[in-house]
């Protein structure tokens, strides 16, 4: 592919590139997938308001998200398994961040550890997403582990109690490292690039898991301790329980509900994040984009409310804001720059992004990210709480 112009030409590429149980991964919602459908559909119907003869010079994305600079109000999401679309994948992707000027999330169940993306960035802050596990001593540990990494944030998904069926992991038999079956054999033969790289790499496992809990020394025995840690049991208790032993800044992943939104103020999180996971836990729920205005209207005066879900161009992340998101975040976009490109495509797709971004903004009259608002959407096209 000569000049890449869209993220969609990047998800093409990676498709090609990345062998099908993962690409699959990524690119796969619950059930029938009506929902991570919608998460970008329901971006298309709201429309932009052009201005003219309006000075257009000094142009700026750069804002803050939870009290720290951005070069634009996009983080990367925490994905599982980032590892297995590229080697390294997690360090690659944080190091795209880091010479951006955005947030990196790394993922509880990332194929590079908490140090790995640590070491791999010369210790630069980044965020660490942490899923509520039964073993409450490893999630103690965690916490350390990632206070000692010089993590700025702490993001806990509230969103993944139990798992939505995802019909395509089911039938691609699922794993990290893959299983040597003779239909993942021959699919991945035919993807030179990631072999090579993945042969290069000793990190084919969820480092944050393995060698850090007791009795998980390799993937058999990973299996069946994850099968049983994810707690359905999860309540506000236990976010208080994490706020008090974090103690750092703290943002709360997978709110959809206006009074879900209420409990969010209540814990003293300095965010929420108005997510569905991607279309990946209900399907049949409402779209990220159409849920947002509601919560904004209820909680947004006390406390950021960021979006994720769908997010594909610059326009998506445009109109978020104008519908009152302080901050976005983009999962499958860079991870099909992860998976097409490695490190390259992921700085590829978020440039992509912020130019887009940029000169939309423009188009709509205005020169300041934080000067982005209901006014810049024509009327009855968008969503309102």
């Amino acid at each position: 592919m000569s000049v890449i112009t869209t993220i969609e030409e990047l998800r093409i590429l990676a498709q090609k590139r990345v062998p099908r149980m993962f690409y699959d991964y990524a690119d796969s919602g619950s059930w029938t997938e009506s929902t991570y459908r919608a998460n970008e559909s329901d971006f298309q119907k709201i429309k932009l308001r052009q201005r003219v003869a309006v000075n257009m010079e000094g142009r700026s994305t750069a804002t803050t998200m939870i009290g720290q600079k951005v070069a634009m109000p996009v983080a990367i999401a925490p994905t599982g398994l980032t590892g297995m679309q590229h080697a390294d994948g997690e360090i690659l992707a944080a190091r795209a961040a880091k010479k951006f000027g955005i947030p990196f999330t790394l993922s509880t169940m990332s194929i590079c550890s908490i140090e790995d993306v640590s070491k791999g960035t010369d210790g630069h802050p980044f965020w660490f997403q942490l899923y509520v596990m039964r073993d409450r001593d490893f999630i103690e540990r965690l916490i350390e582990r990632a206070r000692a990494a010089n993590c700025s944030a702490l993001v806990i998904t509230l969103d993944l109690q139990i798992l939505g069926q995802r019909h395509k992991d089911l039938k691609n038999g699922l794993s990290a490292p893959p299983k040597l079956t003779l239909a993942n054999m021959i699919n991945i033969a035919t993807k030179p690039r990631w072999a090579l790289g993945m042969l290069g790499t000793p990190r084919r496992q969820f480092g944050n898991i393995v060698g850090h809990v007791s009795g998980v020394a390799d993937m058999s025995s990973l299996s069946s301790w994850t099968a049983q840690q994810f707690d359905p049991a999860l309540n506000w208790g236990d976010v208080e329980w994490i706020k008090n032993r974090w103690g750092g800044k703290l943002i709360l992943k997978g709110i959809q509900d206006v009074e879900d939104a209420r409990m969010a103020v209540r814990s003293g999180a300095d965010a929420l994040i108005v997510s569905n996971h991607g279309g990946r836990q209900l399907d049949g729920a409402q779209s990220s984009i159409e849920a947002l205005p509601a919560i904004v209207s209820e909680v947004g005066s006390q406390m950021e409310v960021h979006m994720d879900g769908g997010v594909r161009s610059g326009q998506d992340v445009l109109k978020a804001l104008a519908l009152g998101a302080k901050g976005t975040y983009i999962g499958r976009a860079f991870l099909y720059g992860l998976g097409a490109m490695g490190e390259a495509g992921v700085s590829k797709a978020l440039e992509i992004i912020h130019k887009e971004l940029e000169l939309s903004m423009a188009f709509c009259g205005r020169t300041q990210i934080d000067q982005v608002d209901t006014s810049m959407l024509l009327p009855g096209t968008f969503p309102t709480a």
